[in-house]
């Protein structure tokens, strides 16, 4: 073969090996890794505690971010994390900062003892975000987070019902289908 046609074969070949790097790196993202990249980001927010409930839902290219959380800081820290993520153009912040009160403070961490004390339950704390969330607003508590089984929900309504100056328990967890 001529030295010529060799080189071009080789041209293709390598245009044939960039082409689809090139083409994923100028795609938009998928809805799918846009979520992904949203939840990876949210998740590794440094202030981001068991106190704090951030979600989010995404529509196409835009980011709508829900929640409530106890510090103004970690509100900003969402937008900026959410907002340089390659494929979001649009940004929606939603997310509620939780009035500063010494009682809710209080009460969150009575709560945290006596969800995560439990035998059933303590395992849920593992990791360094807690599986179970406590959300305290002017004495009502609201629990979100995923948890493997009906039992554990129930448990983890009846402990945090069981909490002195408690107005309302909210059970909003999930039990996983896996």
């Amino acid at each position: 073969m001529k030295p010529v046609a060799n080189k071009i074969r080789w041209a293709f070949v390598a245009l044939a090996i960039a082409a689809p790097a090139i083409v994923a790196a100028s795609a938009p993202a998928t809805p799918r890794t846009l979520d992904r990249a949203v939840r990876h980001e949210l998740l590794m927010l440094p202030y981001y505690n068991v106190f704090d409930n951030l979600e989010f839902q995404v529509s196409g290219d835009t980011v709508t971010l829900l929640g409530q959380v106890t510090s103004a800081v970690l509100k900003s820290d969402a937008a900026a994390a959410v907002k340089r993520i390659p494929g979001v153009t649009a940004l929606t912040n939603n997310i509620e900062v939780l009035p500063i009160s010494p009682m809710d403070n209080r009460i969150r961490l009575a709560e945290l003892r006596a969800i995560y004390r439990n035998s059933v339950l303590n395992r849920y704390a593992a990791g360094p975000l807690p599986a179970i969330r406590i959300i305290v607003k002017n004495g009502h508590v609201t629990l979100a987070g995923v948890v493997a089984s009906q039992m554990d929900r129930n448990v983890a309504g009846i402990e945090a019902n069981g909490v002195p100056f408690v107005f309302s328990v909210t059970n909003n967890l999930i039990v996983s289908k896996s």
